[in-house]
């Protein structure tokens, strides 16, 4: 073969690899920008979001005005599914119900899963979340229709069943034995663990790595302002108790101590069936205000008017390592507390010092503590002050707002 012919072909031939280069650079091009179109459009299209609850109102205060707004106001679309109430879009986010009411909470414990499992899946969200543990077989349920769903834990359920007074003893620690077992269960299937408390949380991320301690502290923006006065005379003269009341939350020894005492107990919340009967008996009663259950408005008024407010759980399994959002509430209404002297609590308020920590079942001590912040005003508002900043420091709900978005960001982008 002569020079020229070599030359020739060694050119056609690196012409044909150079052909062959540019058909394969042109498509990756294509390839890249298809893929760039596809995920411009995934972005376009809103994360959608479902909320369950069973045992919930629809305007709860963690469910709907912090996790559901918060994940709102990040950009994703938000369903509310609730089992009884009025549908409608609410502050951006739709709340859908299933018009179930049951009888009795044993007819709930039968059919609610499936009524709000239904609704749920005609949602057809990206992401369900769901609050309440007689909602675990839905949860499961979702998570096998290839769902990514949260398991949010409020309680320590197996420690409260044990404290249920409809049960007798042997019932509920059979009942809270095998349910533990079953909520581990599902627990380890879920894509992720929200826990209300510390103690939840380092229960649960023994069983599932992707777990997370979102606490209930208050709404950064209800932080109410409150100056250095001196109390009013109104002030002095109240004492407040805001939640649901119950024997083991203490109502007896609150009636009974404020006998012993120049002061008022104003209760907002609801009441157990037939308490109000037993304990319009005691001595104090006379001294009690029944509020009944109030607006957020007239909450934050009750709380800006009080001398202190009270929180007294009995030290049952359930109670001693919880987070009562009435505590942090008081906190930040910039009025001291009057607390149980549980180990955590005492943490938090006498490392502070935004309040008194006493045995709930005392009731000389309850009166003690109560008498001493009227005799003592200005003590009584500097404890109030410092418990206030303790919450716009680090007790609020934008901090713990940062850590659900980041767990909904990560699941977001390992789907």
């Amino acid at each position: 073969m002569s020079v020229a012919n070599k030359n020739q072909t060694l050119v056609k031939y690196r012409f044909s690899w150079l052909a062959f280069g540019i058909k394969v650079y042109l498509c990756v091009l294509i390839t890249y920008s298809i893929r760039i179109q596809l995920f411009a459009k995934k972005m376009e299209k809103k994360i959608k979001v479902a909320h369950l609850t069973s045992a919930h109102s629809d305007t709860d205060i963690r469910i709907f005005h912090k996790e559901c707004q918060s994940l709102l106001k990040a950009g994703y679309d938000v369903t509310e599914v609730t089992l009884s109430g009025t549908e409608r879009i609410e502050n951006g986010v739709k709340i859908l119900s299933a018009n179930f009411r049951p009888k009795n909470r044993f007819d709930r414990m039968r059919n609610a899963a499936t009524q709000v499992f239904n609704l749920a899946v005609s949602v057809d969200a990206d992401i369900y979340h769901f609050h309440d543990p007689e909602l675990l077989r839905v949860g499961l349920k979702l998570k096998r229709l290839g769902k990514i769903v949260i398991y949010d834990t409020h309680e320590d359920t197996p420690r409260q069943i044990l404290s249920k007074p409809y049960l007798n003893a042997p019932i509920r620690r059979i009942i809270s034995f095998f349910f533990e077992r079953y909520e581990n269960y599902v627990a380890r299937r879920m894509s992720a663990i929200v826990a209300a408390t510390p103690f939840i949380r380092k229960r649960f991320e023994k069983l599932n790595k992707n777990t997370a301690e979102i606490c209930n502290f208050p709404l950064y923006a209800e932080i109410l302002d409150n100056d250095e006065t001196p109390l009013t005379e109104s002030q002095k003269n109240k004492i407040c108790y805001i939640g649901g009341v119950s024997v083991i939350r203490g109502i007896k020894e609150m009636i009974l101590a404020v006998e012993k005492c120049d002061i008022q107990l104003f209760i907002a919340g609801k009441w157990d069936d037939g308490l109000v009967e037993k304990m319009s008996q005691l001595k104090g009663w006379r001294k009690v205000n029944q509020l009944g259950f109030i607006g957020r408005d007239k909450l934050n008024e009750l709380k800006r008017e009080s001398l202190a407010g009270l929180v007294l759980l009995f030290p049952e399994p359930n109670h001693i390592n919880s987070f009562p959002i009435k505590m942090f509430e008081y906190m930040s209404a910039g009025i001291p507390v009057i607390a149980s002297n549980f180990d955590l609590w005492k943490s938090i308020i006498e490392k502070d010092e935004s309040g008194l920590c006493v045995d709930p079942k005392d009731v000389d001590a309850v009166a003690g503590a109560i008498n001493y912040l009227i005799d003592n005003p200005t003590i009584a508002q500097e404890m109030g002050q410092r418990g206030r900043e303790a919450i716009i420091s680090k007790y609020n709900w934008n901090i713990e707002e940062k850590k659900l978005l980041g767990i909904y960001d990560d699941l977001v982008k390992s789907k």
